[in-house]
């Protein structure tokens, strides 16, 4: 994807999200670290330029919530989770770059209980690559992007990467599981 098709879809998204809520009312935004906080917050602004309603819009830390901490062999980087107002009866959505296996869904929806009891979680990605391990399923996507266990989806966003576009990398065999192999990189 494009910087401009990343544009669209979350533009595509924030209407749907006003669209379904019956407008703004007890809306908050609340993005996934690392990247899902900046498309939360690019989500929120094209409500706010279209509605002209300001969506609270909070960061979700998930990883002390992870079921694969035994399993990684660093600990991982955790951020302050930052949410913006009592959570408890208002309809929070769930903000990521990509949705894969479910599992930091389920482990953001953990952690975000910790902060109060929402009246609905909704669930808004980038990118849906499937493969779920768990019965998660999101409400809200910008691109349904089918992909092999043998590829990843990179997200790259100016916010955090200096650039927005969305790229399937092909992994080399072996050990090196974050390595793109020789094939590179296919960008949709």
């Amino acid at each position: 994807m494009s910087a401009e098709e990343i544009r669209r879809a979350l533009t595509r998204i924030a209407h749907e999200v006003v669209e379904r809520n019956h407008g703004c009312k007890d809306l908050v935004f609340i993005g996934i670290y690392t990247r899902g906080v900046p498309l939360a917050k690019r989500i929120a602004a094209c409500i706010r330029e279209a509605e002209g309603v300001e969506i609270p819009v909070g960061a979700l830390d998930i990883g002390l919530y992870r079921d694969d901490l035994s399993y990684l062999e660093l600990p991982p980087n955790l951020h302050p989770s930052d949410i913006p107002s009592d959570i408890a009866g208002k309809r929070v959505v769930l903000v990521d770059d990509v949705l894969y296996t479910g599992r930091s869904i389920r482990a953001a929806m953990d952690a975000l209980i910790d902060f109060g009891r929402p009246q609905c979680v909704q669930l808004a990605v980038l990118v849906d690559r499937g493969h779920r391990e768990l019965p998660i399923r999101p409400d809200y996507v910008g691109k349904n992007l089918p992909t092999s266990r043998k590829e990843e989806i990179a997200v790259r966003l100016k916010e955090v990467d200096g650039g927005d576009e969305v790229a399937i990398i092909a992994l080399a065999t072996g050990s090196q599981r974050n390595a793109p192999s020789a094939e590179g990189i296919a960008k949709y």
